[in-house]
């Protein structure tokens, strides 16, 4: 079955911003719980998604300035939000990948077809973890496996999003210190070659989801793999891998001006400290809802600011690392951000945010040659 309605295609002028909340065992150790719980596990884990998807919806419905909001959901744990976002009008994403699987698996193997009809997504989106230094062997099944999925989309009609991992092997962290140097200095060149082999081997999607850059040099290295591919270029969003908000922040920055990139999906992020302190009972339902929707408008803010003309380009930021905790620009903003109508009864600080403003005293401290440094 082809789908009904596939016109929307974010791109730079259009960006799309999703919230992802398509993971499923991991979601489920959030409850101490597995995937396939009983019924009163399994309620409460879709509630769960429910109560992060009315954050989306919150945040969408106080206006956007450019783009469309969208949902990452998986079937299992979250078939009432996908029922939701459709009937809300936002952008709706499935997945058909196996969860936690090392190589490329479907979900419902051949079956995947007939579980899109039934929800009809706006696009369907895989997962594939690929480093160009795995087995021969692996490297050769994942591509063939993506290959026959990107032939069935090609015939049928369906767009889709294509999520690539490059982690990397015990050799590659060695070689590049730590993961922050990894990222910085390897994974562009190695996610450029990652992409040319799936477009060779007739992988062709129609969204690359992609790790964030913490350079426009090695964002725009992985735009160029992307602009060479076989079938024509495809358009790259940002994906968040659970990192700090500021960190994400940096990644867009970086990758919001660059013709190419159409906006971000990021889950858990935004969300994941609101479900756990709800699942603390720390807060209540209201409070999780508002921080979700807060959050995810604070990386739409930031995606928007960064493509307004002079605003400079992501290259000036600088993501908190443990080795440069000083207090940037970029990060004061965020603390400004942060602080902005708080209420200061009960706040807690982040631990990066205590460490730039720590570092940022033992900075000033040792210019005026106080012994008590670091104390």
């Amino acid at each position: 079955m082809t789908p009904s309605d596939q016109r929307y295609e974010p791109s730079f002028q259009e960006p799309l911003f999703i919230l992802a909340m398509d993971q499923r065992s991991s979601f489920a150790k959030l409850f101490g719980l597995e995937e396939n719980a009983d019924e009163a596990g399994l309620a409460k884990m879709r509630d769960a998604k429910l109560m992060i998807y009315e954050g989306l919806h919150q945040a969408a419905a106080s206006g956007l300035e450019v783009g469309r909001a969208g949902v990452l959901v998986d079937e299992h744990l979250g078939s009432e939000v996908a029922r939701r976002a459709k009937a809300d009008g936002h952008v709706l994403a499935m997945p058909i990948e196996k969860s936690g699987t090392t190589l490329f698996e479907l979900e419902y193997g051949k079956d995947y077809p007939e579980h899109l009809a039934a929800y009809d997504p706006d696009f369907f989106k895989v997962l594939v973890r690929y480093n160009p230094a795995d087995e021969a062997a692996e490297r050769t099944t994942q591509i063939q496996r993506l290959a026959e999925v990107s032939a069935w989309a090609a015939k049928t009609g369906w767009r889709w999003l294509f999520e690539l991992l490059v982690p990397p092997t015990r050799e590659q962290l060695a070689q590049n210190e730590d993961q922050f140097h990894f990222d910085r200095e390897a994974r562009p060149g190695l996610t450029a070659e990652a992409i040319s082999a799936f477009s060779k081997g007739g992988v062709h999607p129609t969204v690359w989801k992609l790790e964030g850059y913490e350079t426009t040099e090695g964002a725009e290295e992985v735009l160029r793999a992307v602009a060479a591919q076989a079938d024509g270029p495809s358009e790259c969003i940002v994906l968040g891998r659970n990192a700090l908000m500021e960190q994400v922040e940096h990644w867009l920055s970086v990758a919001a001006p660059l013709p190419g990139y159409a906006g971000f999906a990021v889950g858990r992020s935004i969300w994941i400290a609101a479900l756990q302190d709800l699942l603390a009972g720390r807060i209540d339902r209201d409070d999780a809802v508002a921080t979700i929707a807060s959050r995810y408008k604070t990386l739409v803010d930031a995606y928007s600011a960064a493509r307004r003309p002079g605003s400079g380009s992501g290259a000036s930021t600088e993501p908190f690392t443990w080795q440069h905790p000083r207090l940037t620009p970029d990060r004061e903003a965020r603390i400004r951000r942060a602080l902005a109508g708080a209420d200061m009864r009960g706040t807690r600080v982040p631990a990066w945010m205590a460490a730039t403003l720590l570092a940022e005293v033992d900075a000033l401290r040792a210019d005026k040659g106080d012994g008590s440094a670091g104390a």
